[in-house]
């Protein structure tokens, strides 16, 4: 069996986020239409389905990093490039992510039990939590017609 480390990021987060669309624990609240995903952004986020998206990424991200706070995934969320300077003279400088909108996912994650929280580390991943990633990693792998992926399969 494959695990996550195994399997590239973005066919997992795919597989993870149409598996989240299904858990009732898993909802956009009302307010991220109007919410920005980041300090460094001028609009919310265009994707329909940003917020699975996000859930899925954060849930593979505590499970490969973990445990990991707030803050941490905050300035992985970020924009390591500034944003866009196009009036401005000085050098760009790194902007976070949303730690609302990463909070409330973590949030929910818990509330499904795939995520817990730690007494002073942060979030880490649940048993459940990581046999969603491993089977869903091991499907990737499985679906995936890549040659040099075939010893996993």
């Amino acid at each position: 069996m494959a695990t996550v480390y195994d399997a590239p990021a973005e066919p997992v987060i795919e597989a993870v986020a149409d598996h989240l669309a299904t858990v009732d624990d898993i909802d956009a609240p009302e307010w991220i239409e109007f919410a920005k995903s980041g300090v460094g952004r001028e609009l919310p986020p265009e994707q329909d389905d940003f917020w699975t998206r996000r859930a899925a990424s954060i849930i593979r991200k505590v499970g490969m990093d973990g445990p990991v706070g707030i803050g941490s995934l905050s300035t992985y969320y970020g924009d390591s490039k500034g944003g866009s300077n196009r009036y401005q003279v000085r050098p760009a400088s790194s902007t976070d992510g949303s730690r609302n909108v990463i909070r409330t996912i973590c949030q929910q994650l818990e509330d499904a039990g795939l995520v817990e929280t730690t007494e002073s580390s942060g979030r880490r991943i649940t048993a459940d939590g990581q046999e969603l990633l491993d089977e869903t990693a091991t499907e990737v792998i499985e679906d995936l017609d890549r040659p040099e992926l075939e010893r996993y399969a």
